[in-house]
């Protein structure tokens, strides 16, 4: 049996020997808060370099350059009117602009760093453990790397190829497991192999049961929505809605976080129609890397959600060759797009495009109007799918001008409100007690618990708010580092 203090001291001492500082997450919602000495010493490094400043630029307000830069206003973009072909404005907040290129380095902050502040994981002889399906393996090396603690990924070898190139080169112990995105059984599978066998090193960070991951959304997403709703809205305009695809549930932490300051939002779940798991009790899978499926994280609210969505694979795939291959954005500006969005779109990733297809169908259901705003995220950008627009050329051939036709016709302006389920009370409670099948049977959560997600009135907004107290022991472990003495 580990003892926390002394493991803490063990902590205390890497972090000294590495030069390492903890930020708050009031500090990554409000970076004007942090120290000025660390925002001069970040001018001189790089966005996604391998630095230990690097963990204060977990943050929505980097400046989007690529090295030396400082923050600003929360990085987003209105998709305009032409594109969608909807009244309602549709903004994105933007993720390329975190270390990495995705906010999942905020999502894989919460549950390392709360363990390593109270004594619960040990750098120097315990791996931290990302299972995954997407960006969360990645933002878990490299935030296990800037926190000096070793890492393990796990995830399904039908990923993109450039996930386990940057794996690789991180120095993470990566195991790949049969499958692809919608594959997540095959990934827990592994991971508890692997901790059964290394019972005492290996730490599984779970991102659909770390409570972390969504705290970090409750703070820094649900706070830069809220900042750039204020700064855009005109007149009478609402924030309306918000659409996100489950994933791990995560991200839509932000969800409990605007509800509190906009009662009345609607707040809409997506998932591939391919795998239609809490519209259908479905199962199958689909081409939508980074969102998961098959099952429904323990830290989904699912309480707060207003309606779920499937959002066809191929139109993502299809809209991916529309938004990136030439003969698509030079039809693009055929139709009335500017040169300034279409020099953006890459910044939409794929999962990007199923958040942009789910909210054009959810301002469709709502008939929504100029003055209602949808909010959703552009997880990654296209900086990890180029051999996906590589192995579509080859297995489709040449995209010409008609098929960009086709797509922006049929992907875009049309868009139906099939596969839409407005949620009662009931259907709610249908897709919470899905959870039990996999959590309660198979991983052995408490059912007490469970039934508390749904009847506790405090559980979530305790859970979430729980944040402050983690801040303060960030404070107290920065302090017995002694490193930011110089900054203050």
């Amino acid at each position: 049996m580990r003892e926390p203090k002394k493991v803490l001291e063990n902590t205390i001492k890497r972090c000294r020997e590495k030069d390492i500082i903890i930020p708050t997450y009031e500090e990554m919602a409000h970076p004007e808060k942090i120290p000025q000495g660390i925002n001069d010493e970040l001018r001189n490094i790089g966005l996604w370099d391998l630095h230990a400043r690097n963990l204060f630029r977990i943050t929505w307000k980097n400046e989007p350059v690529k090295s030396g830069g400082g923050f600003g206003d929360v990085n987003y973009m209105e998709i305009p009117k032409e594109l969608t072909g909807i009244k309602a404005r549709i903004i994105m907040l933007i993720g390329k602009y975190f270390p990495t290129g995705s906010h999942k380095v905020g999502a894989t902050f919460g549950p390392l760093v709360e363990k390593l502040v109270r004594g619960a994981f040990d750098p120097t002889n315990q791996k931290a453990l990302w299972p995954s399906t997407g960006n969360y393996c990645r933002g878990g090396a490299y935030d296990s790397y800037l926190l000096a603690c070793p890492s393990i990924a796990v995830l399904p070898e039908g990923m993109s190829r450039e996930r386990f190139e940057w794996l690789e080169k991180i120095g993470a112990e990566i195991h790949a497991t049969p499958g692809s995105e919608s594959n997540v059984k095959e990934v827990y599978d592994k991971s508890f192999e692997l901790k059964r066998a290394r019972p005492d090193e290996v730490v599984i960070l779970n991102q659909f049961d770390e409570i972390g991951n969504a705290i970090w959304h409750y703070v820094c997403t649900g706070q830069a929505i809220e900042e750039a709703y204020n700064k855009e809205r005109k007149d009478k305009q609402r924030l309306t809605a918000l659409f996100l695809t489950q994933g791990s549930a995560g991200t839509l932490g932000c969800a409990d976080y605007l509800r509190e300051k906009f009662p009345r939002i609607k707040v809409c779940a997506g998932e591939a129609w391919q795998c239609p798991t809490l519209l259908y009790s479905g199962y199958g899978a689909h081409r939508i890397e980074g969102i998961g499926d098959k099952h429904v994280p323990w830290i989904h609210n699912l309480k707060n959600m207003d309606m779920v969505a499937g959002i066809n694979d191929e139109f993502c795939i299809r809209l991916l060759r529309l938004l990136n291959e030439p003969s698509g954005k030079n039809y693009l500006k055929s139709k009335g797009v500017s040169e300034e969005i279409i020099d953006k779109l890459h910044l939409l990733g794929i999962s990007s495009i199923a958040n942009l297809i789910g909210s054009i169908k959810m301002a469709k259901y709502y008939e929504m109007d100029e003055n209602d705003i949808v909010f959703t995220i552009a997880t990654d950008s296209m900086e990890l799918y180029q051999s996906r627009i590589e192995e579509l050329q080859e297995e489709r051939g040449e995209y010409t001008d008609n098929q960009a036709a086709v797509d922006f016709d049929t992907c875009l302006l049309n868009l139906t409100t099939d596969h839409m389920l407005e949620l009662s009370y009931w259907d709610k409670k249908r897709m919470h007690n899905l959870k039990y099948f996999t959590w309660v049977e198979q991983i052995g959560k408490d059912v007490e618990e469970l039934d508390r997600q749904w009847y506790d009135e405090n559980y979530w907004r305790d859970k979430y708010r729980s944040y402050t107290e983690w801040d303060k022991l960030i404070r107290e472990f920065n302090e017995k580092t002694g490193l930011l003495k110089k900054y203050i």
